[in-house]
């Protein structure tokens, strides 16, 4: 199995420390954060990653290098027009081939039983599996609604401009009945199929994964199986100058016990 760890973002967020360091080297616990989706892959055996990269991508590449430090062997996809989250999988189809691949965030902290989450994705034949979690209860991020057979019945994604602040696919939880849903939000963890890599948008780039090929699927009649793995473990998330100094704060104070710096 191979992964995509996404690096190419701005940090607009997190400036002024942005403007001279790429937000996947910020340092967290000493290291740089993006040495954590890392590690983990690692840890689970997945040895080869690429990295998408815009914003000071030399500096990733420079600090990174082939990433033979931490574990693993790195591709390098330069983007010099950002493609958001679903691009950068077309210029990588030959990379990952027939087998099932990762997409990760590289701003996100979590210690996944990625082995766990595989299981899952096999047990269910799904199209693709999406590690969630139970929100906080003022977190303001989108909802997957997943039943008790872990299929995702309803995506329900930030969009200002609608009322509620959700876009939601489909308007309503389908099939109609009366199933209690976890309503939980994604981690930034996706497991694909293949076959995704053939179902990709045809609009040119940027495109989200999320919201331009897997959410819209929801609307159908053929709808694909799409999984939910209900994660509990650590979950940080770096969004801004304020999340920044926490998570550092926090790591300073005292560490969490994750698996793969043990």
């Amino acid at each position: 199995m191979r992964a995509l760890v996404l690096s190419a973002g701005r940090g607009e967020r997190l400036r002024p420390l942005t403007d001279t360091l790429p937000k996947p080297l910020l340092e967290i616990g000493h290291r740089p954060l993006i040495h954590y989706p890392l590690l983990m892959l690692a840890r689970a055996g997945v040895k080869e990653v690429a990295i998408n990269t815009h914003h000071l991508g030399d500096t990733i590449r420079q600090k990174l290098g082939d990433g033979r430090e931490l574990g693993v062997a790195i591709t390098y996809a330069p983007e010099p027009k950002l493609l958001g989250t679903g691009g950068p999988l077309a210029g990588l189809r030959d990379y990952f081939g027939t087998e099932p691949f990762l997409v990760l965030n590289s701003d996100t902290i979590v210690d996944v039983d990625l082995e766990a989450l595989h299981s899952l994705h096999r047990k269910r034949r799904a199209l693709a599996t999406f590690v969630v979690r139970r929100p906080e209860p003022e977190s303001r991020y989108s909802r997957f609604e997943v039943d008790a057979d872990s299929r995702v019945r309803r995506m329900r994604l930030l969009d200002s401009s609608c009322p509620g602040g959700l876009r939601d696919f489909p308007s309503v939880p389908w099939p109609s009945s009366q199933t209690a849903l976890l309503s939980a939000m994604f981690c930034g963890i996706t497991l694909c199929d293949p076959e995704v890599l053939g179902l990709l948008p045809s609009v040119a780039p940027p495109f989200s994964l999320i919201g331009d090929l897997f959410a819209p699927m929801l609307h159908g009649s053929d709808k694909p199986t799409l999984c939910g793995y209900v994660y509990s473990g650590y979950f940080r998330t770096l969004d801004d100058l304020e999340s920044y100094r926490a998570i550092k704060e926090e790591f300073e104070r005292q560490p969490p016990a994750l698996s793969y710096l043990a």
